[in-house]
This record gives C-alpha cells, sequence and structure tokens, in this order.
C-alpha cells in the first residue's frame, strides 16, 4: 500500500515538472487531455492517478515515455553520469571550453547579460561564465553534477542558477541574452529538434546569440567505446540549418582525438553561432 502511495506522488511530481517546464497552466493540460483541471491538481498534489489509457496521451503531450512517467527512468545518461561525478574530483576538469572564449569576444559583459548553460555538467563552463560577469542560469539531467556546479561556484565566490532538468523535456519561458550549450545535443532525437530550437530560438533576446556544439555522424569514424543507447547523432550541417534565418558568424566541423573513456577514439563535432537580428 505505501509503495503504491509512493507511486502516485511520484507520478504526480513528474507530470507537474514537466506540465511547468512546457509553459502550460493546469487548465491548459486539462484542455489536452480532454479533462478537468480539477484532476490534474488531483494528480499533482498525489490524491489520485491518471486512468491508464491517459498515462500514454500525457507521455505524447510531453514527448517522453510512459516508464518515465511511472519511474523516472527514460535515459541511461542521468545514472551514467551520477556515477562519473560522484567522485571528489571533477570528471571534466575546470579547463573551460573554447566556445567559452568564442562567446566573450562576441557578447563581452559590458551590460547586464543573461546566459544559459544546456547540459552543464558539473559547472566548470557555468562558472567560469559567472566569474566572468554573466548572469548565469544552467540545468543538467544529473543531480549530482547540480550538486558539484553548486559547490564550485561557491568555492569560486559566484552565484549560479542551477537546477536538474531534461533537455528533451524542460522547455524555455523566460527570455536570455546567450544560449550555450556544449556536448549535449545528441540526447535530443531527430523527432524534438525542431520544436526543441525554436523555442530556444523564440526565448533568444534580440541581438542574442545562440553557440552551440553538436557530435557529427561520420562514415570512416566508428562509435566511442562509451557510447550511451540514447544518443542521436546529427547529420553535418543539421546543426546550421535550423538557424537559416539568422546571422551565422561561426559554422565549422572539426574532427578531434578524445580519451574520455580512457581509450584513444575520435569524434566529429559541428559548432555554429548565430545572432538573432533585430528587425527594426
Amino acid at each position: 500500500m505505501w509503495g503504491w502511495m509512493k507511486l502516485k506522488n511520484e507520478i504526480g511530481k513528474r507530470i507537474a515538472q514537466l506540465r511547468k517546464s512546457f509553459g502550460m497552466n493546469q487548465e491548459e493540460l486539462a484542455e489536452k487531455l480532454n479533462v478537468t483541471f480539477q484532476a490534474v491538481s488531483k494528480w499533482e498534489t498525489g490524491a489520485s492517478y491518471p486512468d491508464i489509457e491517459l498515462l500514454s496521451l500525457i507521455s505524447e503531450c510531453f514527448h517522453v515515455s510512459v516508464d518515465y512517467l511511472l519511474k523516472g527512468n527514460g535515459f541511461k545518461s542521468k545514472a551514467y553520469y551520477n556515477q562519473k561525478y560522484d567522485q571528489e574530483d571533477y570528471y571534466w576538469g575546470f579547463q573551460p571550453s573554447v566556445m567559452c572564449h568564442k562567446v566573450l569576444q562576441h557578447m563581452p559583459t559590458v551590460k547586464h547579460l543573461r546566459l544559459l548553460d544546456i547540459g552543464c555538467g558539473e559547472g566548470k563552463d557555468a562558472v567560469f561564465f559567472a566569474r566572468n560577469g554573466y548572469d548565469v542560469t544552467a540545468f543538467d539531467l544529473s543531480e549530482t553534477g547540480i550538486e558539484k556546479t553548486k559547490k564550485l561556484a561557491e568555492r569560486c565566490g559566484v552565484y549560479v542558477n542551477a537546477f536538474m532538468a531534461d533537455v528533451n523535456t524542460f522547455r524555455l519561458n523566460t527570455e536570455f541574452d546567450i544560449i550555450y550549450s556544449n556536448g549535449v545535443l545528441h540526447y535530443i532525437p531527430p523527432q524534438l529538434r525542431e520544436e526543441i530550437f525554436a523555442n530556444y530560438k523564440n526565448f533568444t533576446a534580440e541581438n542574442g546569440i545562440n553557440i552551440l556544439s553538436a557530435f557529427v555522424k561520420k562514415p570512416f569514424i566508428g562509435p566511442a567505446p562509451d557510447s550511451e543507447k540514447y544518443t542521436y547523432e546529427w547529420l553535418s550541417g543539421e546543426l546550421f540549418m535550423l538557424y537559416h534565418d539568422w546571422r551565422i558568424d561561426i559554422c565549422e566541423e572539426t574532427i578531434f582525438d578524445c580519451m574520455s573513456s580512457g581509450v584513444p577514439h575520435k569524434h566529429g563535432i559541428n559548432r555554429v553561432m548565430a545572432k538573432k537580428i533585430s528587425k527594426n
């Protein structure tokens, strides 16, 4: 009995988290599902739970699996990175990405700038930005990564608004001047990319930038030794095309050597920096 009560509460919490990440209120979700908003409220408080036939509709609405609604374990990466990050040392080290310096060059903090770091890991880039005067928000699927991001920020005497979220289900509802992501976009399946990037572009301030990288598939590069099941490489140029209507300042593809698994291997990567030009 206690286990079933706990399951109801967890389902309700996940529905509430997904609804908020999509910027919906309870009435809007209820309308999509053809139920009352009181029913949604009861789910989210754990007073009741959705009928079994509604679970598939809810999963379709939020682009997650029914398994995620029931168990919260839609992706291997959460457990994978929690394990990697569960150590005193920082798995990715402290050296900021080369992309960080591109941000400093193109949008220095001569005024207040709001920056979002998508998939911040243990926070090395997010904290670097905060130390350079940006107002930083960051999220990651790994709670261990978020804890280490907050600890690193505190140690460096800066603040990062860091929280746990899934790149596939989280949606922006507030503007940022800079949207940044490095080494995370391969967790987004192809069918979600257009919708997710439309959301990012919509909530980028005028004259703001998106600077992002994505692993790309190359026939002459085999899978990485530590490759995960729930990853989806991009096609060369696919990331660039999502910004065909913005001014593209950086558009590049590189092949680099990697030792992340302890075994030498290569990756192909596309990087883009695009600016949302004011229409005025």
